[in-house]
């Protein structure tokens, strides 16, 4: 079993502060059909893709200013393979750290391992949400949500 978790590294020109206050606003860079609240501890967001019919929820576990953010996808449905689910359980973690006048930021899709069924097409999207739309809605102030 590959029990390797999905990991991506973005250096940005902003600061740490920045990076914690611009990653709730999914809607700006991750899916522009967003229902709920994205910004304190225990708040629950829903996104929903209408190309495909996927949706994810998910709550808001921990909120550290400048740090990290933890959070929970407590429910899914992934229209387009067998194990529709898949995502139930998992927990994205957002660490946040100072670099050379902006910040790093280390986002883990921890249960997010290559044994998924979905593991291939869900780095796909990862890979550009957070490496084109998210990145870009950082440094420039506009994503390229789905």
């Amino acid at each position: 079993m590959n029990s390797i978790d999905y990991r991506t590294v973005l250096t940005t020109n902003i600061s740490p502060r920045e990076a914690s206050e611009k990653i709730p606003q999914v809607s700006k860079w991750w899916s522009t059909i967003f229902e709920g609240s994205s910004s304190k501890v225990g708040d629950m967001f829903t996104v929903r893709f209408k190309k495909t019919g996927d949706w994810y929820t998910i709550r808001i576990d921990e909120m550290s200013p400048d740090k990290k953010i933890v959070w929970h996808v407590i429910d899914a449905e992934q229209t387009w393979h067998e194990h529709r689910k898949e995502w139930v359980g998992t927990t994205i973690i957002w660490e946040i750290s100072p670099a050379n006048n902006g910040s790093t930021i280390t986002m883990t899709h921890r249960g997010l391992i290559p044994d998924f069924e979905c593991y291939d097409k869900c780095k796909m999207g990862w890979d550009y949400l957070l490496k084109e739309s998210l990145y870009k809605f950082l440094t420039r102030g506009a994503g390229q949500p789905v």
